[in-house]
């Protein structure tokens, strides 16, 4: 069972270290689609927070789109995306609800047998030619205010993928979408209930990336030594602002964490000055490393640098393959 860790002496509201530790846990898939969250009272009895506090923790999440309440039943983490993106939008869909479902099955089983895709496209012609036109674009978005997070994910998955990508801010993907015939759409978990929203009336496909879980980072984090100063850099506002949260729930006032984005400069300098260990995303790796060497002739004794290598599972970047014809 996952476990959160509230520090009560915080800065942070305790409603807002709770939220971002769930919406943590469900982006990094340790509470996968359908899973049933923990009651108010269970989390009650392991945060100490107020049933009341859990319950606007769990509509907020609700409101976010990333969780439905079933009345007299529970609390379950929504099935975005049914992990294989949003399907063609048909008519017929609406006659026959889980014709999709079989015929995408269906296709994937084909393709493993050694079906080429012309032989596949002779079976299921209208599921291919959705696959196909969908392909020619593929569009990663995430808001303006984390913008930083997109950027990662579009890096990321040029390097794995090697075919062109567009980073759209999520204010402008409607206008975007208007002027193509089709799109695929990529954004994190985070992101997917608003990309939906926009995306579906456009007949595009939206694909959810799940993130890394860090738990190596954490492990490391939980045996750093009280007093430590802990950097913590990477090119999105969203993942330095979570991992804050998370790393003083974990630790409280043990540590001194110290966050940054690769664009300022004012706050990088003074982590790479301060810091004993730096936290890095890929993308911020040559930034961090960058800065430290401008300043070597003021430190002391360089901070170790823990570089992240992956932001997106292996999973995702499977299904991209597969969503769009890589494989």
């Amino acid at each position: 069972m996952v476990q959160f860790h509230i520090q009560p002496d915080s800065d942070i509201p305790a409603s807002t270290q709770l939220y971002n530790q769930i919406l943590f846990a469900i982006a990094s898939r340790q509470f996968s689609p359908g899973h049933r969250l923990p009651s108010t009272r269970q989390l009650a009895m392991q945060t100490g927070l107020h049933r009341n506090t859990i319950s606007k923790v769990y509509r907020q999440l609700e409101e976010a789109g990333v969780v439905d309440a079933q009345a007299g039943s529970g609390i379950y983490v929504r099935d975005q995306g049914h992990d294989a993106g949003a399907s063609a939008k048909s008519p017929l869909l609406d006659q026959y609800p889980q014709a999709h479902k079989l015929i995408q099955g269906s296709l994937d089983e084909l393709l493993k047998q050694g079906c080429s895709l012309g032989q596949a496209r002779e079976l299921f012609l209208a599921e291919m030619d959705w696959r196909l036109r969908c392909s020619a674009q593929v569009l990663v978005t995430a808001p303006n205010h984390d913008l930083g997070a997109g950027e990662v994910i579009l890096r990321e998955l040029e390097k794995a993928l090697n075919i062109p990508m567009q980073l759209v801010p999520m204010e402008e993907l409607s206008q975007v979408l208007d002027l193509t015939r089709s799109s695929t759409v990529v954004t994190s978990r985070y992101f997917i209930a608003q990309a939906e929203a926009i995306a579906a009336p456009r007949s595009a496909r939206v694909i959810p990336v799940d993130i890394y879980d860090f738990e190596k980072e954490l492990k490391l984090i939980k045996g750093l030594p009280k007093g430590t100063c802990l950097g913590v850099v990477s090119l999105s506002s969203g993942t330095v602002g979570v991992a804050e949260v998370i790393i003083h729930s974990l630790r409280g006032d043990d540590l001194l964490v110290m966050t940054a984005q690769v664009g300022d400069k004012y706050k990088m300098d003074a982590i790479v000055r301060s810091a004993h260990t730096i936290i890095s995303d890929e993308a911020s790796y040559p930034t961090v490393r960058a800065t430290i060497s401008a300043a070597r002739d003021d430190i002391i004794r360089p901070p170790q640098i823990i570089r992240c290598e992956n932001f997106i599972v292996s999973k995702s970047i499977s299904l991209l393959k597969r969503e769009l014809g890589l494989d």
